[in-house]
């Protein structure tokens, strides 16, 4: 009924990113989050971490960028496209600017949903400084699906006697 090439279990989806400190600015003023700790080097140094780290949400929205972006290619000649069901994200550690951040995801389960018209996937994943600890842990459930026709073929029209 749908084409298991979609998603496969123990698929993993992984790269390597760096945020600099105009990158962890530029997102706290984009997502609309004033925290000084992403903002205010001062203010930083004086709290907690010592320095600037970025939001939490930042690593978030790259992780989810991730599966969108993979869960949604069709360069390997399967057309699909994904939506994210639920995702939930825990933060256990400051990611600073300049550091490796190793992002990953690994599907670990898939059923079929008829109602839904694709491929459930359950997903663990999380984002970790290069050689070090966890800093965000993650969970998610996405819907993958072969795309509908973006319209319906036009009629050919029908010869009047």
């Amino acid at each position: 009924m749908f084409d298991a090439r979609l998603i496969t279990i123990n698929e993993l989806i992984s790269r390597t990113t760096r945020y600099s400190h105009d990158d962890i600015a530029n997102f706290a003023r984009m997502s609309l989050d004033q925290n000084p700790l992403h903002l205010d080097a001062l203010r930083a140094q004086r709290a907690r971490f010592g320095e600037i780290i970025a939001s939490g949400q930042q690593t978030a929205a790259a992780l989810m960028g991730m599966l969108a972006t993979h869960f949604s290619r069709s360069s390997d000649g399967v057309p699909r496209e994904m939506l994210c069901l639920n995702m939930n994200f825990a933060f256990k550690a400051p990611v600073f600017a300049g550091q490796d951040l190793q992002l990953r995801w690994r599907v670990t389960n898939i059923e079929p949903s008829a109602k839904l018209g694709g491929l459930i996937g359950h997903l663990d994943g999380g984002a970790s400084v290069v050689r070090g600890k966890p800093a965000v842990v993650a969970r998610g459930t996405i819907l993958v699906s072969t795309p509908a026709l973006a319209s319906p073929p036009a009629p050919t029209p029908t010869p009047t006697p």
